[in-house]
């Protein structure tokens, strides 16, 4: 019998993979899961950041290879690629795992897909998500759903969907026998004294592909602006490595790949731990086919992770290491059939299981203590599983009016095993907690449905419209419904909010639901190359919004908290505003785009009135994009108000205005091709709304992490 190898309860334990697959009970019963890579309503397209069309899927913005050339420089963070596209924003962490926000909902708010792979962050600080097992370099395409997201794209998820995919399999072409194929890569970025390398290799005929990518990088502590010194516990260290396999016959398409993510340490100034190790294996198949009556996709895979935290040097303290084991697999089938000239129906099934052990070593097997002699069991025996299933129909009525309509149903079901603390300590309260939290039933099932009704009307080149409403479910995370402590120093443990405060979950919290309004208005020149203006309004109501309320009794010296999850209601509203403007397109001096965005977003709890937390303010980009040949170069402003809109419950930070410039430019030749950039060319001092709090400087409230000052950098690719 096959087996599959685990880590719980500290010690290594083996399941059947027939076990594992059957959730422990029976297959046909197993839970829900995460759509592997998306039906869209309409295949994503890539489109001028600053001017998305239409023509792309509802509320989707896709960037392609030419997008994506320019933010690679000196990039090990991923999520930095999504910079740019309207309604998203970035949340400070690592230096390689920061967590896109869309329209103030982030982290598991959102659905995030690598290769059709959803991965759930397996560290109570959210150390290791998705988009931090995909260096930049291996990324070729980025779609995101920032509006009216498609069922066939959504599920689990209120905020929108990101998917993130490596290049296509690139195979001979007719009457080429072989087809071989190569690129090395390096770049340099000053702050941080950062490098990086990253190779890719291919060879192929016309019916098979073998490829291989592999990256590298390393950085100190980033330095600040204004010359004040670094940002303490901001290094990194990570390597990626993935094989691939692929045929192709006639109409279909078959890909294997396997590949591992390591991570020898990562320092975080927002948390109060440090990443000291992060080890992840997959396995992800995927095949599709062209079908007289449409379109066959179909995939399975299974990634493996252990995590480790600690401390990376003194800064924050001694000894306290915390372990984390995690699986996650599944399968999607998804089918475009074409009903008719004017129907096309999309229908899928999906399934994800991720199963976790957190658990944190005694500091000593023999002596009694605060974090001895017990193993602390954070999450035991944890499993969370999703079943989904959709159905939609889109219908181009005639070639003015598109309308889609969508319903979708996900069943979520979660346990755990019971618990215990590092003592009987009296005063950790460890004993007490873990006697109330066993005493309960940890089993939950969640069936949730999402709806999406949207209508598109294109009167003329010129101008398009869109509207929508959208039904959107997501259930309680493993950490939101089972962190279970209420000792101080176990609960500051589980943060994923990057505040420095302390977090307890609720077994009974209830899955958030949230109903969205979005309407999109889109003008330009009817070649859409001279002109663009896009605007964006948008409302979400969210029932049962999960926020957090300050624990009964608890009192702090630090101004940090404790607070405990709960349900409330909340409301999020903003606006995308987004345009290009041609100034010039000359033989003799290139061309000159103007490129801008403006965004803002609103987040209430209407039970306290209060702002939710972590929303960015009012924030815009301005940049002057030239081509001249193969020489390209890029001037950017970039900036946001101060931010005074903060959660008072949680003691959030405010931060000032700030505008910063940055310069790239890039040359390429035949098989090579240079870059050089500068970011903050002033080296301002200023501080990102949504960077957290400095805990790594001072162990003390009242600090925001600082942003990075002027760095320059430089790159290089050869091809071969």
């Amino acid at each position: 019998m096959d087996f599959v190898t685990l880590f719980a309860g500290g010690a290594r334990r083996r399941f059947p993979a027939a076990f594992l697959l059957a959730g422990g009970v029976l297959a046909s019963t197993s839970g829900p899961s995460s759509a592997a890579s998306p039906a869209t309503a309409l295949p994503p397209v890539t489109v001028d950041v600053a001017a998305p069309s239409l023509a792309s899927p509802p509320g989707a913005t896709s960037l392609g290879e030419a997008d994506l050339a320019s933010k690679r420089m000196g990039a090990s963070d991923t999520a930095s690629l999504l910079d740019g596209i309207p309604g998203v924003n970035v949340m400070g962490a690592g230096g390689f795992s920061s967590l896109p926000s869309i329209h103030g909902m982030a982290d598991d708010r959102l659905k995030t897909l690598i290769n059709g792979m959803p991965i759930i962050s397996a560290c109570p600080n959210h150390m290791n998500p998705a988009m931090s097992y995909i260096d930049p370099s291996n990324v070729g395409k980025v779609s995101a759903w920032t509006g009216i997201t498609p069922v066939s794209a959504g599920g689990d998820s209120i905020g929108g969907t990101i998917e993130v995919e490596s290049p296509r399999p690139v195979f001979a072409n007719p009457g080429e026998k072989v087809r071989a194929a190569g690129s090395l890569s390096s770049d340099y970025r000053s702050a941080s004294r950062g490098i990086g390398v990253s190779g890719k290799a291919s060879l192929a005929n016309d019916g098979y592909s073998i490829a291989y990518a592999g990256s590298w990088a390393r950085a100190g502590d980033t330095h600040s602006g204004g010359s004040n010194g670094p940002v303490s516990t901001s290094m990194f260290q990570v390597e990626d490595h993935t094989a691939t396999l692929a045929r192709r016959g006639n109409g279909d398409l078959a890909v294997i790949e396997g590949g591992w993510h390591f991570s020898p340490y990562e320092g975080f100034p927002n948390q109060r731990m440090d990443m000291t190790e992060n080890n992840s294996k997959f396995i992800n198949g995927h095949y599709e086919r062209d079908f007289n009556w449409g379109k066959l996709d179909a995939r399975g895979y299974w990634r493996e992770t252990s995590h480790e935290m600690n401390f990376i040097d003194r800064v924050k303290g001694g000894d306290m290491p915390m372990l984390t084991e995690a699986a996650d697999f599944g399968y999607s089938v998804k089918a475009d059939i074409t009903l008719s000239g004017r129907d096309t129906a999309r229908v899928g099934n999906e399934f994800h299981r991720h199963l976790l052990e957190d658990w944190w070593p005694p500091i000593s097997a023999t002596a009694s203590g605060a974090m001895s002699p017990y193993d602390f069991f954070n999450i035991h025996d944890g499993e969370r599983n999703r079943m989904g299933t959709f159905v939609e129909w889109e219908a181009k009525w005639d070639p003015r009016w598109t309308t889609l309509l969508g319903a979708r149903n996900d069943t979520v079901w979660m346990d755990t095993g019971n618990v215990q603390g590092y003592s009987d300590n009296a005063a950790a309260k460890y004993a007490t907690d873990a006697a109330l939290f066993n005493a309960k039933e940890h089993m939950k099932t969640d069936i949730n449905f999402d709806l999406t009704a949207l209508a598109r009307f294109e009167p003329n080149r010129t101008s398009a419209y869109e509207a929508g409403y959208a039904r959107k479910t997501r259930s309680p995370s493993l950490y939101e419904r089972y962190a279970w402590s209420t000792g101080s120093m176990a609960s500051n443990m589980n943060n994923w909010f990057g505040d420095g405060n302390g977090y307890v979950g609720d077994i009974d919290l209830s899955p958030e639901i949230a109903h969205t309004i979005s309407l999109t208005g889109d003008w330009h020149d009817g070649e859409r190359k001279l002109w663009g203006l896009r605007a964006t309004p948008y409302y979400t109501f969210v029932q049962d919004y999960i926020d957090a309320t300050r624990q009964p009794g608890f009192t702090s010296t630090t101004n940090f908290g404790q607070l405990r999850l709960i349900n409330d209601d909340a409301s999020l509203y903003g606006a995308d505003l987004s345009g290009n403007l041609e100034l010039w397109d000359r033989s003799d001096a290139g061309r000159g785009v103007l490129k801008a965005s403006l965004g803002w977003v609103n987040g209430e709890n209407h039970s306290t009135g209060d702002y939710l937390y972590n929303i960015m303010p009012l924030n815009f980009g301005v940049s002057l994009d030239h081509r001249l040949g193969e020489w390209t170069n890029t001037v950017e402003l970039k900036g946001a108000s101060s931010k005074t809109a903060v959660s008072r419950n949680r003691n959030e930070m405010q931060t000032p205005g700030y505008a910063v410039v940055n310069l790239r430019t890039g040359y390429e030749w035949e098989n090579v091709s240079a870059r050089l950039g500068i970011e903050n060319l002033f080296d301002h001092r200023y501080y990102h709304p949504l960077g957290g709090a400095y805990y790594a400087g001072s162990r003390a409230w009242g600090n925001t992490v600082p942003a990075q000052g002027r760095s320059y950098m430089a790159g290089m690719t050869v091809k071969f």
